[in-house]
């Protein structure tokens, strides 16, 4: 009964403190969001989060995770990162935030010259498992958001490749791993890896992924992890700067 016991609370303990190794973010559910603006809006925007929008989410149960503009400002585009309790609670919350009456107050005040938002992109996401743990690191002056598309059967591989090399041969370089993420995808398809690189500027970051790349480490990592074929179709990357109320940055 003892022996029972202490299972159990080791069970416990371990359970809290990957909690806490994931950075203080209290959600388990996420959801990456971005916003293409209209032409001149993009202030308005910006303005109508910062003033308005994340106090709103906030009282209403979502969490504010971090939010972007891109360095290339004629994407004209938001992102942002929202997390939830849960999967369930998601649709729940927006329902409540839709009909919150400060909210709508705030909406038309904003669009009373013109809409701001010309269309809104959405992708649900849960933490990738082993990949978050430790606190989040210093401020980035750079973020390049990385979107790693997998051949079939091989998203298990590829975290391996993470946890067990990929992560620390990214910080032996200087780059700073925030948080990873799996995408949740319809009819069961394979998910992705979505995570967020970090450095103090660009060129700093792109000369430590340029020897990370060329690092011998890295290379017979990856050769060893492809003895039965490549793990990686397509990487989509962007290079993000926070905005000054970004909770995460």
């Amino acid at each position: 009964m003892k022996k029972l016991f202490t299972v159990i609370l080791l069970a416990f303990l371990s359970v809290q403190v990957f909690g806490q190794q994931l950075q203080n973010i209290k959600s388990n559910y996420f959801e990456l969001r971005v916003y293409t603006a209209h032409e001149g809006k993009m202030p308005d925007l910006i303005n109508r989060f910062q003033n308005h929008t994340m106090k709103i989410f906030e009282r209403l149960g979502m969490e504010n995770i971090a939010y972007f503009l891109p360095v290339d400002e004629s994407e004209n585009k938001l992102y942002y990162i929202l997390g939830y309790p849960d999967a369930k609670s998601r649709d729940l919350l927006w329902q409540k935030f839709s009909a919150d009456e400060e909210w709508q107050a705030a909406y038309q005040e904003s669009i009373k010259d013109g809409i701001l938002v010309k269309d809104i992109q959405e992708t649900f996401m849960v933490f990738a498992p082993g990949l978050n743990e430790g606190p989040l690191p210093a401020p980035s002056g750079i973020f390049q958001l990385r979107i790693y598309h997998c051949f079939d059967g091989k998203i298990s591989d590829i975290q391996s490749r993470f946890r067990n090399h990929t992560q620390a041969l990214f910080e032996k370089q200087g780059l700073k791993n925030y948080p990873y993420f799996l995408t949740v995808e319809k009819g069961g398809n394979q998910p992705k890896l979505i995570y967020l690189l970090g450095h103090s500027n660009q060129a700093t970051y792109e000369k430590s992924f340029a020897d990370f790349v060329k690092d011998p480490v890295w290379i017979k990592v990856k050769e060893a992890s492809e003895k039965d074929g490549k793990i990686v179709e397509r990487v989509d990357a962007v290079f993000l700067k926070t905005l000054p109320f970004s909770p995460m940055k």
